[in-house]
C-alpha cells in the first residue's frame, strides 16, 4: 500500500450525517471570505435591531459602531475575491445603519406600535400563505420544465370560486374543493398550450392572467353585481392551540387559521417528494434533461402536464385563502399581483420548496410591516404599501445570472 492511499484511507471525513455536524461541515467548507461577507450581513441586522423593542437603545452610537464594522467586513470579502457577500455586506450595512438612525430618532411609543414581534409573526404567517401555496405550484411546475407565469391567473381563479363554491355549498369545504377545481381548469389550459401546443410559455401564462381576470371579473358581476358576496359567506376556520403561555412563540402561532397550517405541511410534503422519492425524480429529470427520460421510457409531455395541472391546484389554495381565510370576501382582482412575488419567490428560493418557503415568510413579513409602518407616517402610508414590491424587485435583481433554473426550464420538447 502507497503512503498516499494509507493517507487518505486515514484521513477523516466530512460528516454526512442530518443536524450539526453537517452544518459544521458546510461551514467549515466554506471560503472565508464568504464568511466574513455573512458576518458583515449578521453584524448590519443587529445594529437595527437594537434600537427596536424590545431592547430599545436610543442613540444612535452603538448602531453606527456596528453598521461601519458590517461595512468594513463587506469590503474585506469583496477584496477577498467574494463580491456577492461582500457588496450584500456593504449594502444591509447602510441600509440597516440607516434605519437604526430613524429609529432612534423616532418616539418609543410608535417603535412599541410598530414593533410587536408576535403580532408581527402572526402577520406574517398570514401575508405569506398565498404566496407560499403560489410558489409551491411553481416549484412543481418549473421542476417538470414549464415556466408558469399563469399562478396570479390561477390564484385569482382560485379566489373567486372558492368564494362561489362555499356560498354555493354552504360550507368552506366545499369552497376549497370548487377553488381547487378552477385552478385545477386554468392549470389544464396552460399545460394545453404549453406542453401540448408548444406555445411559448410566458405567453401562454400572461394569457392565462388576462383570462382569468376578464372571467373572475364578469361571473363576479354576473352573479353577485353590485351587492358583491353575502355577508355570512363561510369561512375556514381556526385551529386554536392550546400554548398561549409559551413566551412570544405561543401568542404568535396559537390562533392560526387552518390553511396557513396546511400551507407549511405542504411544504414539508413536496419537498419530500420532488427529492426523496421515485416521483419526484421523474418530475426532476423531464426538467434537467428530456430527451434522457423519454430514452428512459418516461412520458415527458404526461409528467409536464400533470404537473401544471397540479400547480393550479396549488396556487388557487393561495387564492382560495384570500378569499375565504383572511378577508373572507371576494374583490376583482384581489390577488394584486401576489401570483408574480410568488413566482419571485420561485425564482429567490432557487427552485426549492423550502428556499421558496423562506422566500414567502420574508415577503410577507414586508407585507407585514408595510401595514404597520404609517405608525411613523400617515402622510407616507401609501409609500410604505410599495415595500413588498420593492423588495421583490430587489431580490430578483440580485440573483439575476446566480440561481440556476432547472436545465430545460421553458423550453418545449420535441421528441
Amino acid at each position: 500500500m502507497s503512503v498516499a492511499t494509507a493517507a487518505t484511507k486515514r484521513a477523516p471525513s466530512a460528516p454526512s450525517g442530518p443536524g450539526p455536524r453537517r452544518v459544521a461541515a458546510r461551514l467549515a467548507a466554506m471560503p472565508q471570505a464568504r464568511k466574513v461577507g455573512w458576518g458583515g450581513v449578521a453584524l448590519a441586522v443587529i445594529a437595527a435591531y437594537i434600537t427596536v423593542p424590545p431592547i430599545t437603545i436610543r442613540t444612535p452610537v452603538p448602531s453606527i459602531l456596528l453598521a461601519l464594522l458590517a461595512v468594513t467586513l463587506g469590503a474585506i470579502a469583496v477584496r477577498g475575491g467574494e463580491k456577492r457577500h461582500g457588496w450584500g455586506a456593504i449594502v444591509t450595512g447602510l441600509a440597516c445603519g440607516a434605519l437604526a438612525v430613524v429609529f432612534t430618532e423616532s418616539g418609543a411609543g410608535n417603535l412599541e406600535r410598530v414593533f410587536v414581534w408576535s403580532a408581527l409573526v402572526a402577520a406574517m404567517l398570514r401575508y405569506a400563505t398565498p404566496l407560499i401555496f403560489g410558489a409551491l405550484g411553481g416549484v412543481v411546475s418549473e421542476r417538470s420544465g414549464v415556466v408558469n407565469v399563469g399562478l396570479e391567473g390561477m390564484m385569482l381563479a382560485g379566489a373567486f370560486f372558492a368564494a362561489w363554491g362555499a356560498d354555493v355549498t354552504g360550507s368552506w369545504i366545499g369552497g376549497l374543493v370548487v377553488g381547487m377545481a378552477g385552478g385545477a381548469a386554468f392549470g389544464l389550459i396552460h399545460a394545453v398550450f404549453a406542453v401540448l401546443l408548444k406555445a411559448d410559455q410566458i405567453v401562454a401564462g400572461m394569457a392565462i392572467n388576462f383570462l382569468a381576470l376578464g372571467v373572475t371579473g364578469y361571473l363576479f358581476v354576473r352573479i353577485y353585481g353590485t351587492e358583491g358576496t353575502p355577508d355570512d359567506l363561510p369561512e375556514v376556520p381556526d385551529v386554536h392551540l392550546p400554548i398561549g403561555w409559551i413566551p412570544f412563540v405561543g401568542d404568535a402561532i396559537e390562533q392560526l387559521n387552518l390553511l396557513i397550517w396546511v400551507a407549511l405541511i405542504l411544504v414539508a410534503v413536496v419537498s419530500i417528494v420532488l427529492f426523496r422519492t421515485r416521483t419526484g425524480l421523474r418530475v426532476r429529470s423531464v426538467g434537467e434533461n428530456p430527451l434522457a427520460a423519454d430514452t428512459a421510457g418516461l412520458s415527458v409531455s404526461g409528467r409536464r402536464f400533470s404537473c401544471v395541472v397540479l400547480s393550479g391546484v396549488l396556487a388557487s389554495l393561495g387564492g382560495a385563502f384570500l378569499s375565504i381565510g383572511f378577508v373572507h370576501t371576494f374583490n376583482e382582482n384581489m390577488t394584486t399581483g401576489r401570483g408574480f412575488i410568488a413566482l419571485a419567490a420561485v425564482i429567490f428560493g432557487k427552485w426549492a420548496p423550502g428556499g421558496a418557503l423562506g422566500a414567502s415568510l420574508l415577503f410577507g413579513f414586508s407585507y407585514a410591516l408595510a401595514q404597520r409602518l404609517p405608525a411613523f407616517s400617515p402622510s407616507a402610508a401609501t409609500l410604505f404599501q410599495a415595500l413588498p414590491y420593492v423588495l421583490t424587485l430587489i431580490a430578483v435583481a440580485g440573483l439575476v445570472g446566480r440561481s440556476r433554473p432547472p436545465a430545460a426550464d421553458g423550453i418545449p420538447y420535441e421528441r
